[in-house]
């Protein structure tokens, strides 16, 4: 994957929704990422288990989409879990110490899988042929910056 993208997938899996991010989630990307999410958040029963481990790069901004998704979840009775990270995301929760806030063990009511389970694609422009979609990209001068720091 080309660096500054972020692409979101999800499905159903029983009440909960799994869901993996790739790609880098900063400020910009995480504008766009913010509806995927919730979109995600609204489609499930029971809350959301997010495959994080594909994201090379995290900031606060990211973190903020997070957690912003979490309250929102817990308003609706549901839980964001983190189930896998990478190294990116996994630095980032050992330093904010946010780890405990996604690892809430979930049971749910509902045990039956909701019917028109499978892959999705929650932005405009889905394609039902499996192909991923690109939420956002993020510009030169950003990535350039990250580049910097590292």
């Amino acid at each position: 994957m080309p660096p500054g993208l972020v692409v979101v997938t999800y499905a159903s899996s029983g009440c909960r929704t799994r869901v993996t991010v790739r790609g880098e989630l900063d400020l910009n990307a995480g504008r766009h990422l913010h509806c995927q999410l919730h979109t995600a958040l609204a489609d499930s029963a029971c809350g959301l288990d997010l495959d994080l481990s594909r994201l090379g790069f995290c900031d606060c901004a990211g973190l903020s989409v997070l957690l912003d998704l979490r309250e929102h979840a817990l308003g609706q009775g549901k839980t964001i879990t983190i189930r896998a990270v990478g190294p990116a995301v996994d630095r980032l929760l050992d330093l904010v110490g946010a780890r405990e806030l996604f690892t809430t063990p979930h049971s749910c009511p509902t045990t039956a899988s909701r019917s028109g389970a499978g892959e999705r694609h929650p932005a405009a422009g889905h394609s039902s042929s499996g192909s991923l979609t690109t939420v956002s990209s993020c510009s030169r001068s950003a990535r350039a910056s990250r580049e910097s720091v590292r």
